[in-house]
């Protein structure tokens, strides 16, 4: 409210003080009787200068300027009565540009506050929007809690029933060996491959615990991954504590610094997010799995941080064999008729193509779902998965596009139809 005071008083203000200056009578006297004024006035001057030089008498001298300071007096009294009439003309034609101008100011104020603006918000100093940042950090939702809004979306992956009684006799021998380090760190790979990311990350703990001050940071940073994928591209206070602990052990770890940025991104400091991931993307091979999300998403960050950026060019790009498209269904239903040697080779060199290209200079949701579909044709569910959960952050900011993405995951028998 007090912004609004302080705006209307403003706006008023300036409308005022252009309002007086059109408004201004000019207090200067017509033409006409300002020579006349001066006419006598130059007459007094001569008399006196007569009367110096001796001559006129000073009789005579009286007596003319007698005559000449009556002129002056009625050509003064005329002069100041045409004045006042004029100044008052001027006035009252002055008053209705005055009021334009007060109210094309009032409105100009009024639009552009509410083009770039934000009405109905209380006054937000920089210190206040941190402290609210601060406390929103301190009491986001834990891990379970996220987990347990995130479970209605999260999707169903299919797997084979070959694959799955191996999975479910690692998970009976590992409780016969709760020590088995080997075991579970195979556990927890193939629990996230297959999508079960809550396992997976339970068996990374463990991995942890058994490694106990031999844990590396890629071991703490993969424990954040698995965590912050359960919860739906979340990053809750638990799968922050992991990151913390990975960038003390390995302050390079690039998976790490991402998800950094992603939680800073997610409780409300774009600055702090726009610093870690422009000087990551900047440092990183074109490559890195964490290039692509973050130039998806660092544009949108930065202009919440209220900073111009522009996106550095790809290394590499427009070298190299890597096709502009990638596998269609098509393709990979002609490549059934081929030998399984001939058929991999072919399918694996389209797939490798369109997802290294995704990977360093992003792409459409078309090939995005492409490159989904086509995983799921082959069988390769567990990276037809992780290619949709990293599809949900890029895409997060577009739901129309996320949708062609998620039609595409059905077809790969990923999500529930």
């Amino acid at each position: 409210m007090s912004f609004w005071i302080v705006a209307i008083i403003l706006a008023v203000g300036v409308s005022g003080y252009l309002a007086l200056v059109l408004a201004r009578a000019r207090k200067a006297a017509a033409p006409g009787e300002a020579f006349d004024i001066q006419v006598y006035r130059d007459q007094l001057k001569e008399v006196e200068r007569d009367l110096a030089r001796g001559l006129i008498s000073e009789a005579e001298a009286e007596q003319v300027r007698t005559e000449v300071s009556r002129r002056l007096l009625e050509a003064d009294k005329a002069a100041a009565r045409k004045s006042a009439e004029g100044g008052e003309a001027r006035t009252q034609s002055a008053l209705l540009p005055a009021l334009v101008i007060g109210v094309l100011v009032v409105a100009g104020a009024v639009v552009t506050y509410l083009q770039i603006g934000a009405p109905g918000y209380p006054d937000l100093p920089l210190a206040e929007r941190i402290a609210a940042a601060e406390k929103a950090r301190a009491e986001r939702p834990s891990q379970a809690e996220a987990e347990e809004q995130a479970a209605p979306n999260m999707p169903q992956v299919q797997v084979n029933e070959r694959h799955a009684e191996l999975m479910q006799q690692l998970r009976e021998a590992l409780r016969q060996r709760p020590d088995d380090l080997e075991g579970h760190i195979l556990l927890a790979r193939n629990e996230a491959a297959i999508g079960n990311f809550k396992a997976a990350y339970e068996a990374q703990q463990r991995v942890i615990e058994l490694k106990g001050d031999q844990a590396t940071g890629e071991d703490y940073s993969a424990l954040a991954d698995m965590m912050i994928l359960a919860a739906g591209g979340y990053v809750s206070p638990e799968a922050e504590a992991a990151l913390v602990k990975a960038l003390q052990l390995d302050p390079n770890d690039g998976a790490a610094q991402y998800y950094s940025g992603l939680m800073f991104a997610q409780t409300g400091r774009p600055d702090v997010a726009f610093r870690i991931w422009r000087d990551l993307l900047e440092a990183s091979p074109p490559d890195a799995p964490w290039v692509s999300p973050i130039r998806e998403q660092i544009l949108i960050v930065a202009q919440d941080a209220g900073v111009r950026y522009e996106l550095p060019p790809v290394e590499g790009s427009g070298a190299g064999p890597i096709a502009p498209g990638g596998p269609s269904a098509e393709d990979i239903a002609a490549a059934q008729d081929m030998s399984p040697e001939e058929r991999q080779q072919m399918v694996s060199s389209m797939v490798n193509r369109l997802a290294r290209r995704l990977a360093t200079e992003g792409g459409t949701a078309d090939e995005w779902a492409r490159l989904i579909r086509a995983l799921g044709v082959l069988g390769e569910t567990g990276r037809a998965q992780a290619i949709w959960t990293e599809a949900k952050a890029v895409f997060a900011n577009t739901p129309e596009k996320l949708a062609i993405i998620r039609d595409a995951a059905r077809q790969a028998g990923i999500l529930a139809q």
